[in-house]
């Protein structure tokens, strides 16, 4: 067997003759400390780090280090799509055969010889070859390997709706069964898609993550914790490169320019802020949340984020927030009229889902939503019927794609008996996903939307009540802030749905100000006042006020 040099016992020197072998410049400081973390840090570990600063093919190095030190080792290496993962694997075969340092590791004749799973030439006969690739979507169940390195595992193909990510995180959790026990090590690269990456769930995974950013942040918390030590002694304020030596400043401002800001936010910074705020249009922050009354509501609500409503479950983002009004202005008096909406759906996992808006001055009032997946149950159409009589509803809106307006029919006796109310049915025949997000987002970005907070804390209770792997896609703030507007972006979307449905019927009436009704309605008391006046005045001295002014009676 080929005696190990001392010094290739540092993985950082290995990396240095595998970089010379391959005719680049030395490695950078920062390839450096990534090197140091593959080979110190804990079992299960991933590096996030900005593109370009060469992650995979340090990994690649290791990968070669791992089985340079001990050829018994397996690996195994994972990514979104096979061909990726196959160019990783004929990457390392290919310095196998060149690499003066790694020749004793050449495939013998009788051994497994495709790029894309071989051996190494000390190991002992095994089922699992010494190197293999596969897609996360491939077969891993009956795999076993010493060290898991997933490259890009999470792209935004396979990531983009909560289904997706529910079955790539399905997939990652296989690597447990995979690795062998005490001794392997999982290692991950890449970068978040989004605040809901399964990246940001391995760190709640005894995973340790370090975070290597292009510049140093203006705001480390971002990275709650997670960014590198190197970056953190770097000196220099925010912004300034964190590798320098091939990253200048100049490099880096050409990069945004390309990228675009949200696009170099998230490949350069690993800052899924922006990238969230263009994917997902309806954001928690912007609703208005109070402790709204079911007949009567405030004339003017000023938004603000002064005060966050500690307390509500916050099935949101873990930026987004809910906050209430910063002040109340004018009288509270009753609304100027009110909807029920209901997106009907049979037995199933979908729900029959209503929600409840008032409308005054501008401001729409979400005062009250459910769904239940009874059907069409004559307890199901007794329960809305008395919702529409709690609420004073004027009108109810069903849609009518489902079963040709039966719906509406099934609803008007247990209406007739409880509370006579007039239905209209509503056709919807443009692409769900857009057509909810273009109702809602103008009206929410303005601050015209708010919610009850005890309908908030209801909706999360019952929700309680679900198998936890989808309780909350059952969740109304759950299926607001995670639409996306592809499609099939939810698995679960009727209360959202029905919350379009009503905001929708109010679109026309949104464009008075509340200013202009609070205006309209003093003008309106205070010419009441004079007419009360002047009737009383109009006796006494012969006198009769007409609208054209004063005339002796």
């Amino acid at each position: 067997m080929t005696e190990i040099q001392e010094e290739l016992k540092d993985f950082r020197n290995f990396l240095y003759v595998t970089w010379k072998h391959l005719g680049l410049p030395d490695p950078t400081p920062v390839q450096y400390d990534i090197a140091e973390y593959l080979q110190h840090g804990p079992r299960r570990r991933m590096v996030q780090a900005f593109r370009g600063v060469g992650k995979s093919w340090i990994t690649s190095a290791f990968v070669l280090w791992t089985l340079y030190l001990d050829p018994e080792k397996k690996v195994l290496v994972v990514s979104a799509s096979k061909s990726r993962a196959d160019d990783f694997s004929t990457f390392c075969h290919r310095l196998v055969r060149e690499m003066p340092v790694l020749k004793h590791l050449i495939p013998n004749e009788d051994q497994r010889t495709s790029k894309i799973a071989w051996d190494v030439g000390p190991t002992s006969a095994a089922h699992s070859p010494s190197c293999k690739s596969v897609g996360i979507t491939g077969q891993l169940t009956g795999s076993r390997a010493d060290l898991i390195v997933a490259d890009d595992v999470e792209v935004p193909g396979n990531s983009s709706t909560v289904g997706a990510r529910s079955k790539l995180a399905d997939s990652v959790k296989e690597f447990e069964a995979i690795i062998k026990p005490e001794v392997g090590e999982i290692v991950f690269l890449g970068t978040p898609q989004s605040q809901e990456s399964i990246y940001t769930e391995l760190s709640a995974r005894n995973y340790d993550v370090r975070i290597y950013p292009a510049r140093i942040p203006d705001d480390e918390k971002i990275y709650e914790g997670m960014l590198a030590e190197y970056v953190n002694d770097l000196e220099g304020g925010a912004g300034t490169p964190t590798d320098p030596d091939r990253f200048s400043d100049e490099e880096l401002q050409d990069r945004e320019a390309s990228y675009g800001r949200t696009g170099f936010q998230l490949q350069f910074q690993l800052d899924v802020r922006l990238s969230d705020l263009d994917r997902y249009p309806l954001r928690i922050s912007d609703l208005i949340v109070m402790d709204t009354d079911p007949l009567l509501g405030p004339e003017k609500i000023v938004w603000g984020t002064q005060e966050e409503w500690i307390g509500l479950p916050n099935l949101g983002f873990k930026r987004d927030k809910f906050y209430r009004p910063q002040r109340l202005v004018g009288e509270i008096i009753p609304y100027s009229g009110s909807v029920m909406a209901i997106d009907p759906s049979g037995r199933g996992k979908d729900e029959t889902a209503w929600a409840i808006v008032k409308y005054l001055n501008g401001y729409l009032y979400l005062v009250d939503w459910g769904g239940t997946t009874e059907g069409f149950t004559e307890p199901v159409m007794r329960g809305l019927a008395t919702y529409a009589k709690q609420y004073e509803v004027n009108l109810i809106l069903t849609e009518s794609n489902y079963g040709g307006g039966m719906f509406s029919e099934l609803l008007k006796p247990h209406l007739h008996e409880l509370y006579p109310c007039t239905i209209e049915e509503v056709t919807a025949m443009t692409h769900k996903e857009k057509r909810i997000a273009d109702t809602l987002e103008p009206v929410m970005n303005q601050h015209r939307l708010c919610i009850n907070a005890e309908a908030i804390k209801k909706d999360y209770n019952q929700t309680l009540l679900l198998p936890p792997d989808i309780a909350t896609q059952y969740s109304l703030m759950y299926q607001l802030s995670h639409l996306t507007r592809e499609k099939r972006s939810l698995d679960h979307d009727d209360k959202l749905d029905a919350v379009a449905m009503a905001v929708a019927y109010w679109a026309e009436s949104m464009a008075k100000s509340a200013d202009e009704a609070i205006k309209d309605r003093r003008d309106g008391r205070l010419q009441d006042e004079l007419d009360k006046m002047f009737d009383i005045l109009a006796p006494r001295n012969g006198r009769e006020h007409r609208s054209d002014g004063w005339f002796d009676v």
